[in-house]
């Protein structure tokens, strides 16, 4: 990057998916930051562009808020016009479901996977990349959320992902706890049951694997 980004196209950089830096804008803008190695187009249709390594330095660098990280315990958005947010489990009130959702989640994940292999060094996508390591709660519902389990909304039964005073874990809550694990270790991270020593309920203790 020889200059900094137009304002256009930083408008298009602080617009971009919090979770997947999936990118929105015309042609040119869409072309100049592939130019400039802040984005580049997916290889596999509909061929979307995404954020670089360098792209979300640049972006996080103007202090854009992510709904991922401000919003976590709020509904995400329908996908009519937001932003993609995680659910963790247990927002007030209960988000809406259903095909426009599950859609919303599967791009989210392939744009997830994405990013490791352009992240991680020897380019693997079975193992957590830098973002998800700094999102732990959002990176693990996502992984949960996307293989088909259901958050907790309300009354109804589901998980629930929350942070840990222990680094680099969160704690994962749900009746189906081996379920759960199965689902997060073939996402690339190491989860085992504990119990709680006062309430004496099991939960998980989830971390993102580094090898």
């Amino acid at each position: 990057m020889t200059r900094p980004p137009t304002a256009a196209q930083r408008r298009v950089i602080d617009a971009a998916d919090p979770v997947t830096g999936r990118l929105r804008g015309t042609d040119a803008q869409l072309a100049a930051l592939v130019k400039h190695g802040l984005a580049f187009r997916h290889s596999r249709p509909p061929h979307d562009h995404f954020l670089t390594p360098a792209g979300h330095r640049i972006r996080e660098a103007e202090g854009v808020a992510t709904p991922v990280e401000t919003r976590a315990q709020e509904p995400a958005t329908d996908g009519a016009g937001g932003v993609f947010a995680a659910r963790v489990g247990g927002e007030e009130p209960a988000p809406a479901a259903g095909p426009a959702r599950v859609r919303e989640v599967h791009s989210a994940w392939q744009g997830l996977l994405e990013l490791r292999r352009m992240t991680n060094p020897d380019r693997a996508t079975d193992r957590p990349c830098g973002w998800e390591r700094t999102h732990l709660v959002q990176a693990a519902a996502l992984a949960l959320e996307a293989a088909g389990h259901p958050p907790e909304t309300g009354g109804s039964p589901g998980y629930r992902v929350r942070a840990t005073p222990q680094p680099e874990a969160v704690a994962v809550h749900a009746e189906a706890l081996r379920t759960c694990a199965i689902t997060l270790e073939e996402a690339g991270w190491q989860a085992g049951e504990y119990t709680e020593p006062r309430t004496r309920v099991r939960y998980l203790l989830a971390s993102p694997r580094r090898l």
